[in-house]
């Protein structure tokens, strides 16, 4: 009969993997002893209990002095005669400042109340702090920066003047210009009878006033401005 080679194997992993709740029966369990009892405070945390090192290193050796050793002895001080001179050589205490205010006597202190003028004989008083001075540099040159960006914005947008040159140049075109267009205007029939006779008379018309109008104004000013 054929057998398997695997068959001891087989049979081993069987027994393996097999769990144990599923055996007959209830598992052998020991009892527990009936000394093993809850008892108080048995759950609550303990500190670990102290090394014998540590103990030791606390106790400090014992030392027997030395035959050189003399006791410090206390001196008795006159403590009357030491407060005596002790007022007699110092300052004499300054008189407190009070102000009465009702005629039964009734005063107060005058240096808190504010009418003693002990800030005013300070140093520095009047003085600005650090603080503020500091403040108004920054401000002061921010100021600067920012006025020294808008005259750069305003540069850049400058309009640009032109040279007494360059206005005599373009006076002179728009003069050679004008009187072309008026040869050719001079030039016109004196019958406009079609459409295109009219418009081109309003043309050249227009373009004549426009030149005039342009030739009048830079002959009336000295300075003339171009806007990039």
């Amino acid at each position: 009969r054929y057998i398997s080679k695997l068959r001891e194997l087989v049979k081993h992993e069987a027994e393996k993997n097999k769990s144990q709740w599923k055996t007959m029966g209830p598992a052998k369990v020991a009892v527990p002893s009936p000394n093993d009892f809850l008892q108080k405070r048995s759950k609550e945390p303990k500190l670990a209990p102290k090394k014998k090192e540590e103990d030791d290193k606390k106790l400090l050796p014992l030392s027997v002095p030395p035959r050189t050793y003399h006791p410090v002895t206390r001196i008795k001080k006159n403590f009357i005669n030491k407060n005596a001179v002790a007022v007699m050589t110092g300052e004499p205490k300054k008189p407190r400042h009070f102000c009465v205010d009702t005629r039964q006597g009734d005063k107060y202190l005058l240096e808190p109340s504010g009418l003693f003028p002990k800030y005013i004989r300070k140093k520095n008083y009047g003085v600005l702090p650090k603080y503020v001075t500091r403040r108004n540099e920054e401000m002061k040159r921010e100021e600067e920066e920012y006025q020294a960006s808008v005259l750069e914005e305003l540069k850049k947008k400058a309009m640009k003047v032109l040279s007494e040159e360059e206005r005599t140049n373009i006076l002179k075109a728009l003069k050679k210009n004008w009187e072309e267009i008026n040869h050719a205007y001079q030039g016109l029939p004196i019958l406009t009878d079609t459409r295109y006779k009219q418009m081109h008379k309003e043309e050249l018309e227009l373009k004549l006033k426009q030149l005039e109008h342009d030739i009048a104004a830079i002959e009336k000013h000295k300075s003339v401005y171009i806007a990039n």
